[in-house]
């Protein structure tokens, strides 16, 4: 059972001792033991992959994405399994005093960080920021790098993701500027399934039912670093 993954902490990221964990890859181990699943495989790839690897049969289901109505044209997506705000990776302190996607269009020097195809790229342009203060990356680390060398001044992703990665290089001199909620409310993001996949996502769908929400969920992705308060938003969807 091949689950496709990005290295995008702490959702998916390799640990100190080379196993592959974070908060999507526990949750689908967790999924697909509960289906009887014996042979759960994480594979790493690249964001443009995930949806077209569904397609070729590469792997069945992917990290948590946000579904929008472009992808549901290639992709079915399950019940949410987080909530989260984007937020603004930036350097220690703030230099440009950026608060969000607005604060980054107001301003004609601030060049902003994003990865190819992601939905914070779309958020961007829809806020007004120019296409040419917007440097595309493929891959998260790249980005970080880019607004830890001063080559960008923010990157947008999940303020979750930029936390993890936080978390994980300590030694870096940057920070997370969340995005508020009246600029930009959290958004939803699930696992990801081939078109033709409805059994596997009616499964998949009935197990996140009966978990999330539930204490051993709260203590598994409390590991993470998610709240009870993002927690309980998905708990309580309702579709």
């Amino acid at each position: 059972m091949k689950f496709a993954y990005l290295i995008e902490p702490p959702f998916n990221y390799v640990d100190n001792t080379g196993h592959v964990t974070g908060s999507d890859v526990e949750l689908a181990r967790h999924v697909f033991a509960e289906l009887g699943a014996a042979d759960f495989e994480p594979v790493e790839t690249e964001f443009a992959e995930l949806l077209p690897g569904l397609g070729d049969g590469r792997w069945r289901m992917t990290t948590g994405l946000f579904g929008t109505d472009e992808r549901r044209k290639s992709a079915r997506f399950s019940r949410p399994i987080w909530a989260l705000p984007d937020g603004l990776l930036v350097a220690k302190s703030n230099p440009l005093g950026l608060s969000g996607y607005q604060s980054v269009a107001d301003n004609p020097n601030a060049r902003l960080a994003v990865i190819r195809d992601q939905f914070q790229h779309r958020s961007a342009v829809e806020f007004g920021v120019d296409e040419n203060r917007i440097m595309i990356f493929e891959t998260y680390k790249e980005a970080a790098k880019a607004v830890r060398e001063g080559r960008a001044d923010a990157y947008a992703s999940v303020g979750m993701a930029h936390t993890g990665f936080i978390v994980q290089n300590a030694e870096w001199p940057i920070e997370l500027i969340l995005v508020p909620p009246n600029e930009k409310p959290p958004a939803f993001g699930s696992f990801a399934f081939w078109l033709e996949e409805t059994e596997l996502l009616r499964e998949v769908d009935a197990v996140l039912s009966q978990y999330l929400g539930t204490e051993a969920h709260r203590k598994m992705v409390g590991k993470f670093g998610f709240s009870d308060q993002e927690v309980d938003l998905v708990a309580a969807f309702e579709g």
